[in-house]
Parts: structure tokens; C-alpha cells; sequence
């Protein structure tokens, strides 16, 4: 069965209010086209989890600027000032987590589980006493699953039936996130029939994705990200 989608029918399935997990590690995998749509489209009271918050006037920093964001979920936002004033402001929540510590919050819930013990961040300011359990003697912090209501993810290529395939460091999260939300929402700008990729090949199986969404070109916002688009 085929899961294509138009670009608007795709992000109208996202409400206001959702949990939205956005791929992309800097330029690298963030979906632009599907951020556009959503700025486009303004649902509101959103709360996003991404890696990083990209640069002013791209990516997710546009839906910032637009006021859509209660929430942000990532590791740092220091190429983003004007993300780093809105935090200030109090005009948007921002909740930090070490890198591997937010991948591996995503990794657990599309795993299936609750959440994980770790002693990263053990004596740091943002660790609650209520965080902390004794196991066999030692200390350990409690970190719990982070999953989402949908998934945005840049594909370099994908099928019909959407099977993904990713370029370069656009694989740190996307496949995590794939796994973590319970809607999958794919652009890619290089879409064909089923049977193209060998399965070794596949980064994520199409099992866990819900639509894709064929880009007839990429703007200058994805730069290294250009890709050869295939007819």
C-alpha cells in the first residue's frame, strides 16, 4: 500500500497541543519543507523535541519566531539567539539533556520500555533527590522513555511503502525518532518503488512509517542536504 501524501494533507493530521519530534542534527536531516507547512498551517501550543533549535529564520527556530512552540525538548540552542531569548523571556520552556542522554530517552521508548538507569548528571543542579534510586550499593539517576505524538524526518531516499534511507549524520536521531512516535511523517526528495533498496541497506523499515511526502525540490535552507532527485 502506498504512503504518499501531499505536504498539506500530512501536516493538517497534526493538532495543536501535539508532542512533535523533529529529526535533524543541525542542516543534516531536518525536514524544512514539513517545518514550512507546519509554520504554514500554525497549529499552536506545540511541544518540539530536537537536537538542537537550528539557526535563526530556519528550521524549528521559525516556528519559535512564530510563537507555535510552548515547549522545546534538546541538547543546546547556542548557534539559536534569539531562541536563547525567548527561553529568557520565559515566552517558550526549554528542558536540557545531554545528547546521548536524549537519544538514548528515544531509543528506550521506541524499544518499548519505561526508561533507564544512568549516573550521567548524577551531582548536577537538575537531579532531584526523587530521581535517585540504590542499586547493588550505588546511586544511580533514573531517566524515563521520551516518546512523541508524531515524528517529522528528512529521508535522503525512501519507497513507496516507506522504507528510509538516510545521508551522512541525519542517522543520529531520525531512526530513534521513527521508532518513537506514534505517527511518522517522511519527506524525501528521491522517492521510488519498492524493491530499489536491499534490506542491509534500509536505515528504517517501512513498518514504522505512517507517510511520505514526495519533495519536487529541496531550498536553499537544507544546503549540504542537496540531493540528486531520481525520475
Amino acid at each position: 500500500m502506498k504512503k504518499n501524501r501531499t505536504l498539506e494533507n500530512a501536516i493538517a493530521a497534526i493538532p495543536s497541543g501535539a508532542v512533535i519530534m523533529v529529526g535533524g542534527f543541525g542542516n543534516p536531516g531536518t525536514p524544512f519543507s514539513l517545518i514550512s507547512e507546519l509554520v504554514r498551517q500554525g497549529q499552536t501550543d506545540l511541544t518540539v523535541i530536537k537536537n538542537d533549535a537550528n539557526e535563526a529564520g530556519h528550521g524549528i527556530s521559525r516556528l519559535i519566531e512564530k510563537r507555535q512552540v510552548r515547549k522545546l525538548i534538546t541538547t543546546h540552542i547556542g548557534l539559536n539567539k534569539l531562541a536563547i531569548d525567548r527561553m529568557n523571556q520565559g515566552a517558550i520552556d526549554v528542558e536540557f539533556h545531554p545528547q546521548g542522554i536524549l537519544a538514548e530517552k528515544i531509543r528506550t521508548a521506541g524499544a518499548g520500555s519505561f526508561g533507564f538507569l544512568t549516573d550521567i548528571g548524577i551531582d548536577s543542579e537538575i537531579t532531584r533527590p526523587e530521581d535517585l534510586v540504590d542499586w547493588k550499593g550505588t546511586a544511580y539517576k533514573v531517566e524515563m522513555a521520551l516518546s512523541a505524538d508524531f515524528a517529522l524526518i528528512h529521508a535522503a531516499q525512501a519507497d513507496w511503502l516507506g522504507n528510509l534511507v538516510y545521508r551522512g549524520s541525519a542517522i543520529n536521531f531520525s531512526p530513534l525518532m521513527a521508532m518513537a512516535a506514534n505517527h511518522v511523517v517522511v519527506e524525501t526528495p528521491d522517492l521510488g518503488a519498492p524493491g530499489r533498496f536491499k534490506p542491509e541497506h534500509v536505515h528504517t523499515p517501512g513498518a514504522f512509517v505512517d507517510s511520505v511526502v514526495p519533495l519536487e525540490s529541496l531550498t536553499s535552507d537544507y544546503g549540504i542536504l542537496e540531493h540528486h532527485v531520481r525520475r
